[in-house]
């Protein structure tokens, strides 16, 4: 089959050329409509039951993640000027188009008790600008007098004062937000170098454009990076300008095609989809490597150089289109996830790859056939030195010291497994930003004199309407509030019951000793004066208890603390909820960004394992179908397997967790790992195939496919190894971890595949002739 295939692509290479430029044109114009990403990317499928609970709350409550906060420390805010340029400050970022609601010191409003028409008049603290120092102490002391506000919009006793603004739902899923974020810091910016005030901002619309625009960056500085690696590492190997600058031109037209198909697809760039046009370049090269050492080895044997790309397309093409394949099946099992960024991300890469193995197969021989041949300095590599000398020396140790490779093996599996025991699971919601980055210091900031910033939403079905006033539930809800409010990653609550103690304390004249509960004596009078209040003003509670008055919520702010410490925290709250909101007359659901991200991170790192073991079993029967032996697919996958385990281990001793991000790199290394072992037991068959001069035993062939493929197999671990190493310079954690991590296995799979590979095939061997032996030896 692959001899009619050769004959068609050498007869219709100048077709190639022509269509392949065209296409490239088509799909290169697509490019100018991919898009970045600025949605949340759901970690949890739709029918997940706390993924229900989250929609639910949305759908009776509205959104809760759509918030940016920023704030700073400084113990002389109350000064005249200061104030009304914060004041000034204030108005401009709420007439900013976007902000659909703001809510800081200066616009925090206070309940006055109106004895007339026996309600609550809801006035502003402060005006719109203060008029002298008298009553800018008057001001402040009031609003310092109310517990309402202490701990959410200011901290009395750190002198943190902060400003939270709601980004319109609209706004948050456009490129507008990125217009809106960067408006509003640069506002903000001018008071506080105005006044020389750190100003710490945080929330997830800032977050995800920050983070946003930092990876659009890192996507051309990766590509520029991967492109410079490339042409550096084939330009040693080559030392031909013109091999390598066609080898660049066919890795573009790779990238061009698969972005292109991208935005056909309507995909968007994501902190993954980002990384595939880098990946591509360098998956696409060690593709190309193989087919010119192929075209050159077999050129340097007899000189005819249609005939040697002949041979590249029947020797090389099955083998090829085996390991990409695999390559393409250790991303494309992440459609299994149900996570959407990790389903696109695996789409993208899989039809990427596919890309790569039919743009090489057609357009190399095509362009190298009307290339000049070869000449003695462009093939050689194929006689290199330090090459060739690191080849003689694993054909050594591998005839004559099996035992040692299998001793150290042992020793290192052993290690591993020991190290494996030390990986500890973690997932945290800005676990791949760097210690250093500004998000990270300013989070921590917030957490530090805020208690936290990631909404905890606890919802309580009182299971009757206009239960939410009943005082009875209102204490029950306040001592579950305060028990858990007590734990110090966790915030005070704003809730109906805040509401209504903020209304005890203005009835009772301002008086913050009274920020409690009223009592059964003034529960009526209260209560009436907030149910007038309602009326008058439309929805003073909306946003926490239901318009059936039979659902309230809780809302909570906590820290980033990580998923195992956060699925301790939702239990303690059940817990807590059965001791004060008994089963049987409340019904509690937790929810909220901080339960979401946590559940969508352990079930991801749940379906990454569960995809690695598809990948794995999908590798293995390709193996069998390919090789049509059950004792090969054991002889491909040991040597693959191994690399796994030793960076699993290298991730226990270096402290490094198991996160969606290192998961990653299992599927990735092990799909491009297997594809040296193809090429060479592809290699080995062929020696093994008989011929006029007989068949070759097993260790003959072994050896043969080893000098054949070794070459190959080295300068491809190399230009990974260097490849995958520039996402360490990424500013993303888990980027960092992925480039390094994988790095490693690949090169760890090389030295697999060079020393304990031929030491399986001659063990085999031996066994099997020994077999053979005692099966010969008559009885005695």
């Amino acid at each position: 089959m692959w001899i009619k295939i050769a004959g068609i692509l050498l007869r219709n290479r100048v077709a190639i050329l022509v269509i392949v430029p065209c296409v490239t044109l088509l799909l290169g114009w697509q490019i100018r409509k991919v898009e970045m990403s600025y949605e949340y990317s759901g970690l949890l499928p739709a029918t997940d039951s706390a993924y229900m609970d989250y929609e639910e709350f949305h759908e009776t409550f509205g959104q809760e993640g759509n918030v940016m906060v920023f704030g700073f420390q400084d113990s002389a805010f109350y000064q005249l000027d200061k104030m009304n340029d914060w004041i000034a400050t204030r108005e401009r970022v709420r007439a900013t188009p976007g902000v659909i609601a703001l809510v800081d010191l200066t616009s925090a409003y206070n309940l006055q008790k109106d004895t007339v028409r026996r309600a609550f008049a809801i006035t502003p603290v402060f005006p719109g600008k203060i008029r002298n120092e008298r009553q800018m102490d008057s001001l402040t002391r009031i609003v310092e007098s109310l517990p309402f506000y202490d701990g959410t919009l200011f901290s009395k006793e750190k002198h943190v004062y902060g400003m939270m603004l709601t980004v319109a739902e609209e706004v948050m899923r456009t490129p507008a937000r990125v217009g809106l974020v960067k408006e509003v810091v640069g506002i903000t910016k001018e008071f506080s170098d105005k006044y020389r005030l750190d100003m710490h901002y945080s929330g997830l619309p800032y977050i995800r454009v920050v983070n946003a625009e930092n990876l659009k960056v890192e996507m051309y500085m990766f590509i520029i990076l991967s492109l410079l690696v490339t042409t550096c590492v084939l330009y040693l190997f080559f030392r031909s300008l013109r091999t390598v600058g066609f080898c660049l031109l066919i890795v573009l037209v790779c990238v061009c095609w698969t972005v292109g198909v991208m935005a056909m697809l309507g995909l968007k760039i994501t902190l993954l989809t980002a990384m595939v046009p880098p990946l591509l370049i360098v998956i696409c090269v060690p593709n190309m490597v193989f087919m010119i050492n192929k075209f050159h080895a077999e050129y340097d044997r007899h000189g005819n150089k249609i005939k040697a790309l002949q041979r590249v397309i029947e020797k090389i093409g099955n083998a090829s289109f085996t390991c990409n394949l695999t390559t393409a099946a250790g991303f494309g099992t992440f459609v299994i996830t149900s996570s959407r960024i990790l389903v696109d991300f695996g789409i993208t890469a899989s039809v990427g790859i596919a890309f790569v193995y039919l743009v090489c197969l057609a357009l190399v021989p095509a362009i190298f056939s009307f290339l000049p041949p070869p000449d003695g300095r462009q093939t050689r590599h194929l006689h290199n030195p330090r090459i060739r000398g690191m080849l003689e020396r694993a054909i050594t140790t591998v005839m004559r010291r099996k035992r040692e490779v299998y001793l150290v093996i042992i020793l290192l599996v052993g290690a591993s497994i020991l190290g494996i025991y030390r990986v500890k699971t973690t997932g945290y919601m800005i676990e791949d930003l760097k210690e250093s980055d500004p998000i990270r210091r300013d989070l921590a900031f917030f957490e530090e004199n805020f208690d936290g910033l990631m909404p905890l939403e606890v919802t309580v079905d009182l299971k009757k309407p206009r239960q939410a006033t009943v005082l009875s539930n209102l204490a029950r809800l306040d001592a579950f509030s305060m028990e858990l409010a007590a734990d110090n990653d966790i915030s005070r609550p704003v809730s109906i019951v805040e509401a209504v103690k903020f209304a005890n304390q203005a009835f009772y004249n301002g008086n913050p000793a009274y920020y409690r509960l009223p009592t059964e004596q003034t529960k009526n009078f209260i209560l009436k004066y907030a149910s007038n209040l309602d009326k008058n003003t439309g929805t003073m509670a909306r946003s926490f208890v239901d318009t059936t008055m039979q659902h309230v919520r809780l809302s909570f702010r906590v820290k980033d603390i990580g998923t195992v410490k956060m699925q301790d925290k939702e239990n303690t709250i059940y817990r807590l909820a059965e001791k004060h909101l008994p089963g049987d007359k409340y019904r509690v659901k937790v929810t909220g960004s901080s339960i979401i991200n946590a559940r969508g991170t352990r079930y991801l790192v749940k379906n990454l394992f569960a995809s690695l073991a598809l990948a794995i079993a999908f590798i293995a029967i390709l193996m069998a179908v390919t090789f049509k032996s059950k004792r090969m697919v054991l002889v491909a996958m040991l040597p693959n397997i191994l690399p796994q385990l030793l960076t699993a281990g290298l991730m226990g001793y270096a402290g490094i967790p198991v996160k969606a991000s290192t998961v990653l790199v299992f599927s990735i290394a092990f799909g491009i790992s297997v594809d040296g072992t193809i090429h060479y037991l592809a290699k080995y068959r062929q020696e093994l195939r008989p011929t006029r001069r007989g068949r070759k035993e097993i260790p003959v062939a072994a050896i043969s496919a080893l000098k054949e493929t070794g070459t190959s197999m080295i300068y491809n671990a190399i230009i990974l190894f260097f490849g995958f190493g520039i996402f360490a310079l990424s500013d993303f954690g888990g980027t960092v971890a992925l480039g390094i991590l994988v790095s490693i296995t690949l090169l760890t799979t090389m030295f697999s595949n060079l020393l304990f590979l031929p030491s399986i095939l001659l063990t085999l061997d031996k066994i099997t002739g020994n077999k053979k032996n005692n099966k010969q030896t008559p009885a005695t």
